[in-house]
Protein backbone atom coordinates (compact mmCIF):
# COMPACT_ATOMS: atom_id res chain seq x y z
CA UNK A 1 0.00 0.00 0.00
CA UNK A 2 2.84 2.41 0.82
CA UNK A 3 4.38 1.81 -2.60
CA UNK A 4 1.03 2.53 -4.28
CA UNK A 5 0.60 5.84 -2.48
CA UNK A 6 4.20 6.81 -3.13
CA UNK A 7 4.58 5.80 -6.79
CA UNK A 8 1.06 5.73 -8.19
CA UNK A 9 0.22 7.71 -11.30
CA UNK A 10 -3.42 7.46 -10.22
CA UNK A 11 -2.63 9.13 -6.89
CA UNK A 12 -0.81 11.92 -8.74
CA UNK A 13 -3.82 12.49 -11.00
CA UNK A 14 -6.24 12.47 -8.07
CA UNK A 15 -4.03 14.96 -6.20
CA UNK A 16 -4.31 17.27 -9.21
CA UNK A 17 -8.09 17.13 -9.03
CA UNK A 18 -8.31 17.44 -5.21
CA UNK A 19 -5.92 20.38 -5.00
CA UNK A 20 -7.74 22.21 -7.81
CA UNK A 21 -11.10 21.68 -6.07
CA UNK A 22 -9.67 22.97 -2.77
CA UNK A 23 -8.26 26.02 -4.56
CA UNK A 24 -11.75 26.79 -5.91
CA UNK A 25 -12.99 27.16 -2.33
CA UNK A 26 -10.02 29.40 -1.51
CA UNK A 27 -10.56 31.60 -4.59
CA UNK A 28 -14.28 32.02 -3.82
CA UNK A 29 -13.37 32.92 -0.22
CA UNK A 30 -10.89 35.55 -1.43
CA UNK A 31 -13.02 37.02 -4.22
CA UNK A 32 -16.51 36.81 -2.70
CA UNK A 33 -15.64 36.83 1.03
CA UNK A 34 -17.71 33.70 1.67
CA UNK A 35 -16.95 30.05 2.34
CA UNK A 36 -18.60 27.89 -0.34
CA UNK A 37 -17.95 24.19 0.25
CA UNK A 38 -20.14 23.30 -2.75
CA UNK A 39 -17.10 24.27 -4.86
CA UNK A 40 -15.41 21.07 -3.60
CA UNK A 41 -17.58 19.00 -5.93
CA UNK A 42 -18.81 21.55 -8.45
CA UNK A 43 -17.68 21.99 -12.02
CA UNK A 44 -16.52 25.28 -13.47
CA UNK A 45 -14.55 27.98 -11.72
CA UNK A 46 -10.91 28.75 -11.09
CA UNK A 47 -8.79 26.67 -11.68
CA UNK A 48 -10.12 23.94 -13.96
CA UNK A 49 -9.94 20.72 -11.96
CA UNK A 50 -10.54 18.70 -15.13
CA UNK A 51 -7.43 20.28 -16.65
CA UNK A 52 -5.44 19.74 -13.47
CA UNK A 53 -6.50 16.08 -13.36
CA UNK A 54 -5.61 15.22 -16.95
CA UNK A 55 -2.41 17.28 -16.99
CA UNK A 56 -1.11 15.75 -13.76
CA UNK A 57 -1.93 12.33 -15.25
CA UNK A 58 -0.17 13.15 -18.53
CA UNK A 59 2.85 14.58 -16.75
CA UNK A 60 3.18 11.55 -14.46
CA UNK A 61 2.85 9.17 -17.42
CA UNK A 62 5.40 11.15 -19.43
CA UNK A 63 7.93 11.13 -16.60
CA UNK A 64 7.37 7.42 -15.95
CA UNK A 65 6.95 6.03 -19.48
CA UNK A 66 8.71 8.66 -21.61
CA UNK A 67 7.76 11.27 -24.19
CA UNK A 68 7.73 8.71 -26.98
CA UNK A 69 5.50 6.13 -25.28
CA UNK A 70 2.11 5.14 -26.64
CA UNK A 71 0.48 5.62 -23.25
CA UNK A 72 1.75 9.21 -23.02
CA UNK A 73 0.38 9.93 -26.50
CA UNK A 74 -3.04 8.66 -25.40
CA UNK A 75 -2.91 10.75 -22.20
CA UNK A 76 -1.88 13.87 -24.09
CA UNK A 77 -4.69 13.51 -26.63
CA UNK A 78 -7.17 12.89 -23.79
CA UNK A 79 -5.88 16.00 -22.01
CA UNK A 80 -6.31 18.18 -25.08
CA UNK A 81 -9.86 16.93 -25.66
CA UNK A 82 -10.85 17.52 -22.03
CA UNK A 83 -9.39 21.03 -21.99
CA UNK A 84 -10.98 21.94 -25.32
CA UNK A 85 -14.33 20.71 -24.05
CA UNK A 86 -14.00 22.62 -20.76
CA UNK A 87 -13.20 25.93 -22.45
CA UNK A 88 -15.43 25.42 -25.46
CA UNK A 89 -18.53 23.27 -25.26
CA UNK A 90 -19.16 23.34 -21.50
CA UNK A 91 -18.39 27.06 -21.25
CA UNK A 92 -20.87 27.81 -24.07
CA UNK A 93 -23.50 25.61 -22.38
CA UNK A 94 -23.06 27.63 -19.18
CA UNK A 95 -23.49 30.89 -21.08
CA UNK A 96 -26.68 29.56 -22.68
CA UNK A 97 -27.99 28.45 -19.27
CA UNK A 98 -27.42 31.98 -17.95
CA UNK A 99 -29.45 33.48 -20.79
CA UNK A 100 -32.24 30.92 -20.35
CA UNK A 101 -32.37 31.65 -16.60
CA UNK A 102 -32.82 35.37 -17.34
CA UNK A 103 -35.63 34.60 -19.80
CA UNK A 104 -37.35 32.37 -17.22
CA UNK A 105 -37.07 35.13 -14.56
CA UNK A 106 -38.74 37.59 -16.93
CA UNK A 107 -41.53 35.11 -17.66
CA UNK A 108 -42.08 34.47 -13.95
CA UNK A 109 -42.30 38.24 -13.30
CA UNK A 110 -44.87 38.61 -16.10
CA UNK A 111 -46.88 35.66 -14.80
CA UNK A 112 -46.56 33.69 -18.03
CA UNK A 113 -44.41 31.00 -16.44
CA UNK A 114 -44.81 29.28 -13.08
CA UNK A 115 -41.10 28.97 -12.43
CA UNK A 116 -38.94 25.95 -12.80
CA UNK A 117 -35.64 25.11 -11.19
CA UNK A 118 -32.80 27.34 -12.41
CA UNK A 119 -30.35 25.82 -14.85
CA UNK A 120 -26.78 25.32 -13.69
CA UNK A 121 -24.65 28.11 -15.16
CA UNK A 122 -21.18 27.25 -13.87
CA UNK A 123 -20.34 24.35 -16.18
CA UNK A 124 -17.20 25.24 -18.07
CA UNK A 125 -14.16 27.44 -17.89
CA UNK A 126 -12.59 30.44 -19.47
CA UNK A 127 -9.38 29.69 -21.38
CA UNK A 128 -7.43 31.31 -18.51
CA UNK A 129 -8.99 28.94 -15.96
CA UNK A 130 -8.14 25.97 -18.19
CA UNK A 131 -4.52 27.12 -18.59
CA UNK A 132 -4.20 27.64 -14.82
CA UNK A 133 -5.58 24.15 -14.20
CA UNK A 134 -3.20 22.68 -16.77
CA UNK A 135 -0.19 24.43 -15.22
CA UNK A 136 -1.28 23.28 -11.76
CA UNK A 137 -1.54 19.69 -13.00
CA UNK A 138 1.88 19.80 -14.65
CA UNK A 139 3.36 21.29 -11.47
CA UNK A 140 1.81 18.54 -9.31
CA UNK A 141 3.08 15.85 -11.68
CA UNK A 142 6.60 17.28 -11.57
CA UNK A 143 6.47 17.79 -7.81
CA UNK A 144 5.37 14.20 -7.16
CA UNK A 145 8.00 12.78 -9.51
CA UNK A 146 11.02 14.81 -8.48
CA UNK A 147 10.38 15.85 -4.89
CA UNK A 148 7.77 13.71 -3.15
CA UNK A 149 8.86 10.35 -4.53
Amino acid sequence: MESFLKDSILVTAMLGWIIAQLLKVVFVLISEKRLDFSRLTGSGGMPSSHSALVCSLSTAVCLTSGWDSDVFAVCLVLSLIVMYDAAGVRYAAGQQASILNKIMEEWVEKGTFDGEKRLKELLGHTPFQVICGALLGIFIGLLRHYILV
